[in-house]
């Protein structure tokens, strides 16, 4: 299947099981928090995979090595009236459940706690299965905090823009949809692809600073 191997969509799906539905629930928990409870109203307020999950989103990432849950709905209003930066609060926690998730994998592998074996024809190997999910919630974090909507980097940035600069961005705004779409479909088969040299070097810096390799 489009050359991955079982071992591989194995680890991709249960990986991205627990990215997605620890990534939406940290945008739900967060802005319960600051006193909005239109996440808790929609049902998301939850950890169950089958409230978050986006089927097509899973499986474009699963082959190509991005994608999309649903979206967890927000009240900005309700998040305003509790504090100027709960929004940015609210979009940064899922890309930071993302990092925590891969900090916790890391440790058995840091430590060497978990042998360097090969996977089975069927089954992935533990050392092999802890490497991608690291390497899938890095790439989950970083790619969300491009600041373009609707990903988190949008309201995160958007927060520490100066007024004037703000202005400017929300000029943008309207047509980063359009952005994203040329700079991950259109782009890559033109031959030039950005978001792979932009994502590439942070995520494996980011796998060597977790690993304990040379930075």
């Amino acid at each position: 299947m489009l050359g991955l191997g079982i071992p591989t969509l194995i680890t991709r799906l249960i990986t991205l099981v627990v990215a997605f539905s620890v990534h939406e629930f940290s945008h739900a928990w967060t802005a319960n928090a600051f006193g909005d409870s239109t996440p808790k109203n929609a049902g998301r307020l939850t950890l169950n995979p089958l409230k978050h999950l986006d089927p097509m989103g899973t499986l474009v990432l699963i082959f190509a090595g991005f994608g999309w849950a649903k979206p967890v709905p927000v009240n900005p209003y309700a998040l305003e009236r509790r504090s100027s930066s709960a929004l940015m609060w609210v979009s940064l926690a899922g890309p930071l459940s993302n990092f925590v998730l891969a900090i916790l994998a890391s440790i058995p592998l840091r430590f060497d706690w978990v042998p360097n074996t090969s996977s089975s024809a069927l089954l992935p190997s533990p050392y092999m299965f802890l490497v991608e999910f690291i390497s899938i919630n890095l790439l989950l974090m970083v790619f969300n905090l491009i600041p373009l909507a609707p990903l988190d980097g949008d309201k995160i940035v958007e927060y520490f823009l100066p007024e004037s600069w703000n202005r400017a961005f929300n000029r943008i705004r309207p047509y980063s949809a359009f952005i994203l779409l040329v700079v991950v479909f259109v782009l890559p088969m033109l031959g030039f692809d950005l978001l792979g040299w932009i994502i590439r070097p942070v995520m494996q810096n980011l796998f060597n600073l977790l690993m304990g390799y040379p930075v």
